[in-house]
């Protein structure tokens, strides 16, 4: 297997342009996408060419199966995904303006019951992929480190993407057993604020975003990249410090998922034995397709665009 995701998988209900001008809102459009970040990270990996293994939590309902549809028809194996009897699977609520920006509302049941997915899911692998710390079923300190141990046990690298914690407070404290073996993490700018205590002016420099990763690099992280939108991404780490701009392209329909399609492009270069900057760059190639479709994984559809993208603005090295 070349990389293992555990995380998030999800039912997202994207409205997109909502208009509030008259007495009843509309919206442009509402569709229901599969996504969360292991989901998400597992379908544009698989499409890059890879073999995935994704280990998810859902429930016996309607949006779970959904969920492993999705995922079987990708073609990752869910030999180690958890159908919990009586569980609701997890439904969030996706609001995309008119910009593209995007807010997204979550219910009680994105905890999970607590439920976590165990070490012995972890084998076999050269990548693990936490999609995402610090949320359910990666939100117990315990857990993750048993997580992160038989990932290095399985001599495997690994990456840690973040998230908020919505239902309660967790700090980088409490999970610096997983932090220490943690050889990649991608926190947004405002997870990197959040976990730093750095707060956000809108006007972030690359001393601003270096500030930012010392916290993590601190807790024993060996890289950070910090996944800045339109400013790009900001990687400090045992290869220097440096900021990649972000690609300009049109339209932008839909920013959903953006940064796991950067994360899954930055795995693949990994996985290719590709530098620092040329991961960054595989996986802002990444993000840029997919914000121009709706849905998380609707933009990147396979290899050759990718690379296509990549030759366009990169040429054939790394510059």
């Amino acid at each position: 297997m070349d990389v293992t995701c555990i995380g998030q998988a999800v039912v997202d209900c994207i409205t997109i342009g909502i208009d509030k001008s008259g007495e009843k809102m509309k919206a442009r459009s509402i569709t229901l996408s599969p996504g969360g970040d292991a989901l998400n990270e597992s379908i544009i990996l698989g499409r890059l060419g890879y073999r995935v293994r994704t280990c998810c939590i859902t429930g016996p309902d309607t949006a779970g199966a959904l969920i492993r549809d999705t995922l079987e028809k990708s073609g990752a194996d869910l030999s180690e995904a958890m159908v919990v009897p009586g569980l609701q699977s997890v439904v969030a609520d996706i609001i995309v303006e008119n910009d593209g920006s995007r807010s997204s509302i979550n219910a009680e049941s994105i905890r999970l019951q607590d439920r976590h997915i165990g070490p012995s899911a972890i084998h076999d692998t050269r990548v693990v992929s936490l999609a995402s710390m610090f949320r359910a079923p990666l939100d117990d300190p315990a857990a993750n480190a048993a997580l992160a141990a038989a990932a290095k046990q399985a001599d495997a690298i690994l990456c840690v993407d973040t998230k908020i914690p919505v239902f309660r407070k967790i700090t980088l404290e409490e999970m610096k057993e997983t932090l220490a073996l943690t050889d990649y993490i991608f926190p947004n700018e405002t997870e990197a604020s959040y976990f730093s205590g750095i707060p956000l002016t809108g006007r972030e420099t690359p001393e601003d975003y270096s500030a930012m990763a010392d916290a993590f690099l601190a807790a024993g992280v060996r890289n950070v990249i910090i996944k800045a939108g339109t400013r790009g991404c900001f990687y400090k780490g045992e290869q220097g410090c440096f900021m990649e701009p972000a690609l300009s392209v049109k339209p932008v329909v839909d920013t959903t998922g953006a940064g796991d399609n950067f994360v899954s492009g930055f795995i693949a270069g990994l996985l290719e034995g590709k530098t620092a900057r040329e991961c960054c760059r595989f996986g802002t190639a990444c993000s840029a397709l997919s914000i121009q479709a709706a849905g998380a994984a609707a933009g990147v559809r396979s290899r050759d665009q990718v690379e296509e993208m990549y030759r366009k603005h990169y040429g054939n090295g790394e510059g």
